[in-house]
């Protein structure tokens, strides 16, 4: 396991780091302010304190990235799939040679503790090495038709300029995920991330930069206002897709604007993710596995298991040892050692989670661990266990992403699957049975696009990753990464034979 930077000079080693991440926007190759000089503060989540003023793009900055992205792609399309694919290799190489300035930024702008943070690293750079290989190994046809009276060309090309939207809670992963794949297809981009942590992506759009990537192929503009970014590009007729990571309600408000242009859209949206756990279940894997899929990133997760539904003969056990576990975890500033719960990302989300928890209460659940706001200046809350929560419970409903876990028992088969699909969510889901067939009857069964059996992270760039139902649409990751930016064309050729 990686230790946390020592405490000592821990100041000059970020004061270091946020002099080398850029705070413009990247435009056609080069950063540079907002057109009207306009800033946005970021803050650290542990302390409070602004640590960095980042340019807030405004709708003719946003016109300009459109712009640049638009006059590149023909020239970056036409560009050798080896090269491409060099390129992502070298960002790879980057990436890991440079990972304790990209897990302290994120440390210091989202909050997770800095061993969590080069987990991130480490998942978010093999999207790079994953695409850098599927990049020249996307593949079309050339075929007789059945009639033989044509030969089949069919040609994957890329898709052409993207708006990116990535989310505050893996910035760097959420990033790569996206970004990756398009340059192997030959897509140019234009990136709006986050609000709250755009210094992550600002570093790595500079790391990319530097392996080679040619000017106006990726363009960043991180700005206080989403409408100042997504609107004017998302109105602009050159546009070919957009990927975006975060909430159903915004997902919807994009979906239908991407209507009147008839858009591509890759969605990842909200989850209410259920784990279940059986009779029949490894008692101490199935908690095992809760930790890993309630507690990773604080629970700040569209993946985190929302509801932990366990049967009623193991619910006692289950409980009792995952209460220990719980108790047992640090709350802290996410750079000091030995912390594995750092702070929300503000204010606004720890109260969002601090109602969940009075919300349960008020209705008969029991708190078992936790409960309330952790000490300090920050945005921390306890690791919190409920148990007996009703089921219109609103954390039983609603994404609750926090530190929160709530059980619920069930006594059947039926019921647990009942339980899990009622949701207008699908995203990930966790199953813990020591039975397999049961395990793989139940992933058959529950309407989610990410299925854990026995296991609490599943996620991985070799995997196709989304939802279905209100989770979203299309994937990333896997070899269904590269098609979601890649268009197909066929062309009919008259027979050689005539």
């Amino acid at each position: 396991m990686e230790k946390a930077p020592a405490p000592t000079g821990i100041q000059d080693q970020i004061a270091r780091v946020l002099e080398k991440t850029p705070r413009g926007l990247l435009i056609n190759g080069r950063w540079r302010d907002s057109s009207d000089g306009s800033t946005f503060e970021v803050e650290n989540p542990a302390t409070g304190e602004v640590i960095a003023s980042v340019a807030s793009a405004t709708r003719g900055d946003a016109q300009a990235a459109m712009d640049a992205a638009a006059d590149a792609q023909e020239s970056w399309a036409r560009t050798p799939a080896r090269v491409r694919s060099d390129i992502l290799r070298r960002a790879f190489d980057m990436v890991q040679d440079r990972r304790d300035d990209l897990a302290l930024l994120m440390t210091v702008e989202m909050g997770k503790p800095f061993t969590e943070a080069q987990g991130e690293v480490k998942y978010g750079g093999e999207f790079l090495r994953w695409f850098s290989e599927e990049a020249v190994r996307d593949y079309g046809r050339y075929v007789d038709g059945p009639e033989g009276t044509l030969r089949m060309l069919v040609a994957r090309k890329p898709v052409g300029p993207c708006l990116m939207i990535t989310p505050w809670n893996f910035p760097l992963a959420m990033a790569t995920r996206k970004i990756a794949p398009a340059i192997a297809a030959g897509c140019t981009m234009v990136l709006k991330p986050a609000r709250l942590t755009p210094l992550t992506s600002q570093y790595f759009a500079q790391i990319m930069l530097d392996a080679g990537l040619p000017a106006g192929v990726l363009n960043v503009v991180p700005s206080a206002s989403a409408n100042a970014v997504s609107g004017p590009i998302m109105a602009d007729p050159r546009l070919r897709k957009i990927s975006f990571t975060g909430s159903t309600a915004v997902g919807k408000e994009l979906m239908k604007v991407a209507a009147d242009s008839v858009l591509r859209t890759s969605m990842e949206l909200g989850g209410n993710g259920p784990l279940i756990v059986f009779e029949d279940a490894d008692i101490d894997k199935a908690v095992a596995g809760a930790m890993a899929a309630k507690m990773r990133n604080m629970g700040e997760a569209c993946t985190a298991a929302n509801r932990l539904l366990v049967h009623e003969a193991v619910a006692e056990e289950f409980v009792d040892k995952l209460a220990e576990k719980m108790a047992a975890l640090k709350i802290g500033n996410g750079l000091d050692a030995g912390v594995t719960v750092g702070p929300l990302v503000e204010a606004k989300a720890r109260d969002a989670v601090e109602q969940f928890v009075k919300d349960a209460v008020d209705r008969g659940a029991e708190v078992v661990v936790g409960g309330g706001r952790g000490d300090g200046p920050g945005y921390f809350f306890e690791p919190t266990l409920l148990r007996n929560v009703p089921r219109d419970a609103r954390a039983m409903c609603e994404e609750i992403f926090g530190p929160v876990a709530p059980v619920i028992t069930f006594a059947t088969e039926e019921e647990a699957v009942e339980l899990a699909n009622a949701t207008e969510y699908g995203l990930a889901s966790y199953v813990f049975t020591e039975n397999i067939s049961r395990g793989l009857r139940i992933g058959d069964r529950i309407e989610f696009g990410l299925v854990g059996l026995n296991v609490g992270v599943i996620s991985n760039a070799a995997a196709p990753f989304g939802g279905v139902k209100q989770s979203g649409l299309g994937r990333e990751g896997g070899a269904e990464g590269i098609a979601e930016y890649t268009t197909t064309q066929y062309i009919g050729i008259e027979h050689p034979w005539g």
